[in-house]
């Protein structure tokens, strides 16, 4: 498959490395580097979006009391974990567009994949959470402050921040023990498990099963259980007297169903390419891996800006603040 790209001699160099290696090679657009610098401009766009979107988000709850609701600190949490996304791949991606430095140490590579892997099944679980909110009040909105409570958020929060770390350690230090020969080059500007484990040279069968188990039992849970919520949902709300009560509770939804598809669209499409399209191009992996790290961070902000009438509100007189104060 490298064959049909240019590497550089650095990556030549590392070649014929085995498992005393401490380096790989991350090629991030192979075939393409011609026009590495125009690819620049979209990167750097999404990262700026999701950066500065998410942190505003951030900022807009904790300066407005009026949010200091249930809903908005899984919101919060939510801009957390794509922040943390966001930044999990900035320094190496960043690193090829701006110093063209491809190599990057094992151990970097395993920190990074940690991040990426932990903070992919955070976001899950924090949309699980969400759905379940909003289960509760369009299906149960009398008993939503009894359901809803402090305790149980913070009890939701630390399972959201703990389960993601504690299922991605083991098939990310597991990684050590196996020897790595032949070509050690990573066809993204990150580092992902699903890719590093396919240069092993020896029966990864336990890290594979291990890595399928976990998605399983995270990420394709988390999704039947919010169907299944929505499901309730639009129950509920088919049993509603009026379209105009049907259209208010299901509004209430939106923003979250949206950011369910933006991630779990391209997290199931990126998993299905690794798991049976090892044959297809290295452009499909390549634009999958990058849809799911990239476009979930910047457009989330987005969307919780536009559907959600009180972050509009809230944005709107934060923008009114700023400007008044900049005219003294």
């Amino acid at each position: 498959m490298s064959a049909q790209y240019s590497f550089s001699p650095q990556f030549m160099l590392l070649s014929n490395i085995t498992q005393f290696s401490p380096m790989f090679y991350l090629s991030s657009f192979p075939g393409l580097e011609a026009i590495k610098h125009w690819i620049f401009i979209p990167f750097f766009f999404m990262y700026m979006v999701a950066i500065s979107g998410n942190c505003f988000i951030l900022i807009i709850i904790k300066t407005n009391p009026r949010l200091h609701t249930p809903m908005y600190y899984l919101l919060s949490l939510l801009a957390l974990t794509d922040l943390g996304l966001s930044v999990s791949t900035l320094p190496t991606t960043m690193g090829i567009f701006w110093f063209n430095s491809h190599s990057i140490y094992f151990g970097a590579c395993q920190i990074q994949m940690f991040c990426i892997h932990s903070f992919s099944f955070m976001e899950s679980s924090v949309l699980l959470i969400m759905s379940f909110d909003r289960f509760v009040a369009i299906c149960h909105p009398l008993r939503y402050s009894v359901i809803v409570t402090g305790q149980r958020m913070v009890r939701a929060g630390l399972i959201v921040i703990f389960r993601g770390p504690v299922a991605t350690i083991p098939i990310v230090l597991l990684l050590k023990a196996f020897p790595y020969c032949g070509s050690v080059v990573l066809f993204h500007s990150f580092c992902l498990h699903q890719e590093v484990i396919q240069l092993a040279c020896t029966d990864t069968t336990f890290n594979n099963l291990y890595g399928l188990m976990v998605v399983v039992f995270t990420v394709m849970l988390d999704l039947v259980l919010i169907a299944l919520s929505y499901g309730f949902i639009l129950h509920t709300v088919a049993a509603l007297a009026s379209p105009e009560e049907q259209r208010r509770a299901f509004q209430t939804c939106t923003a979250h169903l949206c950011a369910v598809l933006v991630f779990f669209v391209p997290m199931v499409g990126l998993s299905l390419v690794h798991r049976f399209g090892k044959h297809a191009p290295p452009a499909i992996h390549l634009l999958m891996a990058n849809v799911y790290l990239f476009v979930p961070p910047m457009l989330n902000p987005i969307i919780y800006s536009i559907k959600t009438k009180e972050i509009r509100r809230a944005i709107i007189k934060f923008l009114g603040l700023i400007k008044v104060s900049s005219e003294f």
